[in-house]
């Protein structure tokens, strides 16, 4: 059996720290080799590449041109390179803020996501407040939050909170301060499944120094 397990959620919510924390223990609690899909990695370079040429600025991620013509294509790639390392019995953690898809439900969606119906699908929802989302992003220093720092008004309409119906399907994680317990109970509900909440929790390696 496979696993498909999205960390999604806004910028600033800590989705990369905490898949690069949890990766190893869930690759043990479900005996299967992961492989970890994080979408600035894997299309960063590119983008930087294509807006530079197309507006002089490439660090633009968040411009209407970036949103309409390189967004989805940046997905689609990342869910594609998902289902070839699944294809090949290799399980993947995706990382990107995927709001889009998690408010059309397309995370869920095997036909969309190209999907066996052998493979186990979670998607995790990680959040903290504005404020605190905006606080890392202003001390991350990355060029490429300018053109969102810039217009934080305007990207903060993009900014969304699942509601119930989407809460009962997602995996909702408060990042804001989680302490170790969180992080076991997250692993357990990943590997053992959102119906599985009496499984035991999975400990965690300490995080080194």
């Amino acid at each position: 059996m496979t696993h498909l397990v999205f960390f999604c959620g806004h910028a600033g919510t800590g989705k990369t720290t905490l898949a690069k924390r949890l990766i190893r223990p869930l690759a043990h609690a479900t005996g299967t080799a992961f492989c970890l899909l994080d979408k600035d990695t894997l299309y960063g370079a590119y983008s930087a590449a294509a807006i530079g040429a197309l507006t002089g600025d490439p660090n633009d991620r968040d411009s209407p041109l970036f949103l309409q013509h390189l967004r989805d294509p940046e997905y689609r790639g990342l869910i594609d390179t998902a289902r070839e390392n699944l294809e090949q019995g290799i399980s993947a953690l995706v990382i990107g803020p995927l709001s889009r898809e998690i408010r059309a439900r397309l995370l869920f969606d095997r036909a969309w996501l190209g999907v066996a119906d052998d493979v186990e699908i979670r998607v995790v929802w990680i959040y903290t407040s504005e404020e605190t989302a905006h606080q890392r992003i202003v001390a991350r220093n990355n060029p490429n939050d300018a053109y969102k720092l810039a217009h934080w008004d305007e990207y903060r309409q993009r900014r969304f909170v699942p509601n119930a119906g989407l809460c009962q399907e997602l995996l909702m994680f408060d990042n804001t301060a989680p302490q170790p317990a969180d992080y076991d109970a997250l692993l357990a509900r990943i590997a053992g499944g959102p119906s599985q909440d009496d499984a035991p929790a999975v400990i965690l390696p300490p995080v080194p120094a």
